[in-house]
């Protein structure tokens, strides 16, 4: 099993910027990418970003490209979202994931972790 923390939610203007954190632990060497799902009231939770764990090749959804990036840091097992530029469409539960199979990074139903969700309110 693979437990997932994130932290670092919060209320930001637009315009301004956030980092999430997510920490793994547990049998994290059976982890084969992470990512980052965001889901907002009342849609479908909307792929933002991953990161493959061998060779850190990253992905972005449309509606984020160019605005987030997503990091790691192996020692620590964690993965970052950084936002810049947040628009109040991006306001949303994020939830961290992590898959222990190679292929479909931005389907969520191929992760096989979840966290719990940090809230992210982007004010207008």
């Amino acid at each position: 099993q693979v437990q997932l923390v994130e932290s670092g939610g919060g209320l930001v203007q637009a315009g301004g910027s956030l980092r999430l954190s997510c920490a793994a632990s547990g049998r994290t060497f059976s982890i084969n990418a992470m990512a980052w799902f965001r889901q907002a009231p009342g849609k479908e939770r909307e792929f933002v970003a991953a990161m493959r764990w061998s060779g850190g090749s990253t992905y972005f959804g449309d509606s984020v490209k160019g605005r987030f990036t997503i990091s790691r840091d192996n020692a620590k097992n964690a993965v970052y979202l950084q936002m810049n530029s947040l628009k109040p469409e991006d306001t949303a539960v994020y939830y961290c994931a992590a898959k222990r199979s190679i292929g479909g990074l931005t389907t969520s139903m191929n992760y096989d972790y979840w966290g719990r969700g940090t809230q992210v309110t982007v004010s207008s």
